[in-house]
């Protein structure tokens, strides 16, 4: 079997040692911020999480940059120069144009290298959505198989990825242009919290709107019934924005209902956090249907 390495970009919020226990590579999108822009690493080397979030907080506008097909092409070739074939799993091609940029950069490089191999997948997914993909594809890498078997794989189970989430601020999606004034407005007057998820194509869909947070983060849980599959035997996953106590209670609370395998928790990185803002909770988990 040819040797082959697994990449995926900063948007699937993997914690450190996941990335080097599965022996992932990692292209950054960058996030610009009072007028400086970084690249998000997980192991944060350009931009502390924790210095961002005190950012938002301070009604700090934050924006993000789509990962271009130049940098595609110098991230793909020095793998392909030392004989290795590429897996590369992208953030949804709904939320972002970095999934086309790296089709462009793949066919650019496979007429150079035409003995190599690279295969880009739309997650569909976004946060730790596509990062439970990655997890699960990477588990397969290392169980032995081949390029296309994992691909294979990560085609077949995208759409079971579930992704429910709330958001506490609606300042911050007022600030990056996804909500009205009027809507942030009222919807903080009102202490509504929506719930959303990702659809099978991939975008930011609403399901539906609570009043006040810990009923939103009881409705989440409760969404959660009609759709995971096996949930002793599913590790899932929990980002947050940056209220880290408050994730690991929504864990409990799901823990102690469906009795899952184990949970992974990890903050929301700056390029998805810059949209969805603090005090955000998401919960990640394969299920029958979006």
């Amino acid at each position: 079997m040819k040797p082959y390495i697994l990449a995926t970009d900063s948007c699937s919020d993997l914690t450190v040692e996941l990335v080097q226990s599965l022996g992932l590579e990692i292209i950054p999108l960058s996030v610009e911020l009072e007028g400086h822009s970084y690249e998000h690493y997980p192991d944060e080397r350009h931009l502390s999480i924790a210095l961002f979030y005190q950012a938002l907080r301070e009604k700090k506008i934050a924006k993000t940059s789509l990962i271009n097909t130049g940098q595609f092409l110098n991230f793909f070739e020095p793998f392909l120069k030392q004989g290795l074939d590429v897996l590369y799993i992208a953030f949804s091609s709904a939320l972002s144009g970095t999934y086309q940029s790296s089709v462009i950069a793949a066919r650019e490089l496979m007429e150079q290298y035409p003995d190599q191999k690279i295969i880009t997948l739309d997650s569909k997914s976004a946060s730790m959505g596509q990062g439970l993909l990655v997890y699960l594809a990477g588990q397969r890498k290392l169980s032995g198989q081949s390029i296309e078997e994992v691909a294979n794989f990560v085609e077949s189970v995208k759409l079971s990825v579930c992704h429910l989430f709330t958001v506490d601020d609606l300042g911050t999606l007022k600030r990056g242009g996804r909500l009205s004034d009027t809507q942030a407005f009222l919807g903080t007057l009102l202490r509504v919290k929506p719930i959303l998820h990702v659809s099978n194509d991939g975008k930011l869909v609403p399901l539906k709107k609570a009043r006040g947070r810990e009923f939103s983060l009881e409705q989440m849980i409760e969404l959660m019934q009609d759709r995971i599959i096996d949930p002793q035997l599913q590790t899932i996953m929990i980002s947050h924005g940056d209220c880290k106590v408050e994730a690991e209670s929504v864990g409990l609370a799901i823990q102690q209902r469906y009795h899952v395998k184990a949970i992974i928790y990890n903050t929301i990185g700056p390029i998805i956090g810059a949209h969805s803002g603090p005090g955000t909770i998401a919960i990640f988990f394969l299920g029958t249907f979006r």
